[in-house]
């Protein structure tokens, strides 16, 4: 009764007290739609925090700037929702001016539709920018919950109204008076999503994913349409910064063709550039595209132009008319304008492509080939034939001793297939990244000094293992050792050294499946090997408490044998089946990047 009366005194504790939480580090989802922070006690009623925004009226896509500001305060979650029906969801998405005190979040079907604080240090003043989405409501109230301290906190706050005027038609200039680039060209506004319906029949198109729709947004779009004697070009994806695509004569950084669509304080800038080895790209000072239009909604970038198929007065400019690889890269912007390297491996067409040839609709990759092998190969080597081989090797000895292949104890043959295989498969893949980079990578961190600490080992073992003394030698003993110690230690730096090369930009594989997946296999060759060796040990304890009758231990022994040979084979059948398992969805996710 004691008992029974303590756990559901704790019950009640947790029930009680769960939803009283704090969310120092923002990421306050549970509040989207009442906007109350769960801190376990009541909202105060008169704001000391005010909103202030930079205009009253909008137009789908404008932005418009928020600010928050009064005494400090440690958290904040702002939304815009409609004026006339304040408890439904928000409205638009926002833009941050400061990623240090602030960071978006999605609150139902929209991305970043709300704003909130990263920390809970103090601050005094918080500025965002909303975009206005197409299908806004008359009239957006802009509202805050503002705490400043754990229990003092004030819950929708109000902020101003705005309200929407006409809205654009496609060739209309965003602002009263057209923003040009350097050759003057006109800046327009995009009323709607770019359509992919044309793809491959009138007009030449890549997604990613593959046939993915432009309107989402996830999907990476770029096609390209002739007319006449230009080429309508159209770029979409989900950025914040820039998006930016490039011709290129071959699979590398250098010497390209580059034209980049730039968030600069809130308004896109369409440029071109040409790339020079990774270097930042020299932005040329005249600019040869014309009918220059560029959305900002929900994430979403999207910006169009058109420009000649040749262009022989413009220095750096590729003709149309020939083969190319096209990359498709994303990455951040400052508020002026200022790129930085993009933080993923570029999209790169998996051949090169005449763009105002045949239409056709492609995808790409964000890992090169010899990359996708060099990871294949490493991940059979490493969690298939040495796993398996060392199993066969440490459990099977007593279990195939009396079977023979090829003169040699089957065990001991099996073994060493596996084994050489691993070394070839290693020996491969290690000469890949080499090939590929033309060198050695000084980007890579540690991965490649253990890859080659790895490949050492792996080499040194089939060494040692030529000059095995007999079994009965005095120095078989010290052999043994120092083959499993060698053998260990590779393995060991193999796991790492998975890990490590799974983050690395050339083989970024989708998180979190490369964590799970490899600690997934750790536990399961080492829960493997635990079972195995609790059943030998349980094994001999059975024949060492039988009397001491030789014909009886001869029964046990035969009997144990017998037993264990089963309970081994269909452990080494699991065991194989599920690497096979873990080998299949590896070659999946590198076959989707």
């Amino acid at each position: 009764m004691e008992l029974s009366g303590l756990a559901f005194a704790v019950w009640m504790f947790i029930c009680l007290y769960a939803p009283v939480d704090g969310y120092p580090s923002g990421k306050v989802r549970e509040a989207c739609t009442s906007m109350i922070p769960c801190h376990g006690s009541s909202p105060q009623l008169s704001p000391e925090h005010t909103i202030t925004v930079n205009g009253t009226e909008f137009k789908p896509g404008d932005n418009i700037e928020v600010h928050l500001f009064g005494p400090d305060f440690e958290g904040f979650f702002i939304q815009a929702r409609d004026a006339e029906h304040l408890d439904s969801p928000a409205v638009g998405s926002f833009m941050l001016a400061d990623r240090r005190h602030s960071q978006l979040l999605t609150c139902g079907r929209t991305k970043n539709s709300a704003v909130s604080h990263t920390s809970k240090a103090k601050k005094k003043y918080i500025k965002v920018y909303w975009i206005a989405p197409r299908d806004a409501p008359k009239r957006v109230q802009f509202l805050a919950t503002v705490v400043k301290k754990y229990k003092t906190f004030w819950v929708k706050i109000p902020g101003p109204i705005v309200s929407q005027t006409n809205s654009l038609s496609p060739t209309t200039p965003l602002h009263a008076t057209s923003e040009a680039i350097s050759t003057s060209h006109p800046i327009s506004y995009l009323s709607k999503p770019f359509n992919a319906s044309d793809c491959g029949s009138g007009k030449f198109c890549i997604r990613n994913p593959s046939n993915c729709d432009p309107e989402s947004a996830s999907c990476v779009f770029l096609s390209f349409q002739q007319e006449k004697s230009s080429v309508f070009i159209e770029m979409s994806g989900p950025s914040e910064g820039y998006l930016a695509f490039a011709l290129s004569h071959d699979q590398w950084m250098g010497g390209d063709d580059a034209y980049l669509c730039v968030n600069e304080n809130h308004r896109v800038h369409v440029s071109t550039a040409y790339l020079k080895g990774r270097s930042p790209p020299v932005f040329d000072s005249e600019n040869a595209l014309e009918d220059v239009s560029w959305r900002l909604v929900d994430g979403v970038l999207q910006c169009s132009f058109r420009r000649s198929i040749r262009l022989p007065t413009y220095k750096g400019r590729f003709n149309l008319d020939a083969s190319y690889y096209v990359f498709l890269a994303d990455g951040e912007a400052s508020e002026g304008g200022r790129i930085y390297k993009h933080r993923r491996q570029p999209l790169i067409t998996n051949g090169i492509y005449n763009l105002t040839g045949l239409p056709q609709d492609i995808g790409g990759s964000r890992s090169p080939r010899l990359i996708k092998a060099h990871g294949a190969l490493m991940f059979i080597a490493w969690i298939t034939t040495v796993s398996i081989g060392v199993i066969v090797a440490r459990f099977f000895k007593p279990v195939w001793s009396h079977s023979f292949l090829f003169g040699k104890e089957m065990w001991f043959q099996v073994h060493r297939m596996l084994m050489l295989t691993t070394v070839v498969l290693t020996s491969i893949s290690f000469v890949l990244p080499f090939i590929y980079r033309g060198g050695w990578s000084k980007q890579a961190g540690f991965h490649p000094y253990l890859g080659c600490t790895v490949m050492a080992l792996t080499v040194f073992q089939p060494l040692m293992a030529g000059f095995r003394p007999s079994r009965h030698a005095p120095r078989r003993q010290l052999f043994n050792w120092f083959h499993w110690s060698t053998g260990t230690t590779a393995r060991i730096l193999a796991v790492v050294t998975m890990f490590l090369g799974m983050d690395l930009p050339a083989l970024d594989l989708p998180d979190p499946w490369d964590t799970y997946t490899m600690i997934g296999f750790v536990a399961w060759h080492v829960g493997t090997d635990l079972l195995l060796e609790i059943h030998s040990y349980c094994l001999v304890r059975k024949v060492e408490v039988i009397e001491d009758d030789r014909v009886q231990i001869l029964q046990s022994l035969t009997s144990a044998e017998a037993e264990g040979r089963l309970f081994k084979q269909i452990v080494l059948t699991i065991y194989v089946c599920g690497n096979a398992v873990f080998l299949l969805a590896f070659l999946a996710a590198v076959n989707q990047i």
